[in-house]
């Protein structure tokens, strides 16, 4: 059998977050997002070296931040630049979940020009989330016009 060019379970682009508490971090993503655990390597201290969980059927990646590996967190960092975006079921109950297990919320839930409803959330760890259902499906060309009405608004 001819092995794959890429990893069993990923994709050809994946997140690997670097985290000041990957166990902290697993358990939150479990309770808020509905993450499986897939994998976990640990160092001889205990902490985790690298991890695999799956959510919505993608893979994740996490490590613990180790400044002598050069990975660093956005606790670290002092944030983040980057914005992760789950597209799930019911949006209004991911985001309802991500809040209870501990997120802070960033932007409310709300119906977008471009055919999602959206919320995001700011994690424990320091990412950003922006939680999506798609609802409607926009084409280009409309898109374009709803955003251009939004940017015309007062």
């Amino acid at each position: 059998m001819k092995t794959s060019h890429i990893y069993p379970g990923a994709n050809s682009i994946n997140s690997y977050l670097n985290v000041r508490n990957c166990k902290k971090a697993i358990e939150f993503y479990t309770r808020a997002f509905g993450a499986i655990e897939i994998l976990s390597l640990l160092m001889p201290d205990g902490k985790i070296a690298h991890a695999e969980i799956e959510i919505e059927g993608s893979l994740l990646m996490l490590s613990e931040e180790n400044p002598e590996w050069g990975t660093h967190s956005p606790e670290s960092l002092g944030g983040s630049p980057i914005t992760i975006t789950l597209y799930v079921k019911d949006v209004d109950i991911s985001f309802k979940n991500a809040l209870d297990a501990g997120a802070s919320e960033v932007m409310p839930l709300k119906n977008e020009f471009y055919g999602d409803r959206v919320g995001q959330v700011l994690d424990p760890f320091g990412f950003k989330w922006h939680i999506a259902t798609h609802i409607e499906d926009v084409p280009k060309e409309e898109m374009q016009s709803r955003m251009d009405k939004m940017f015309s608004q007062p």
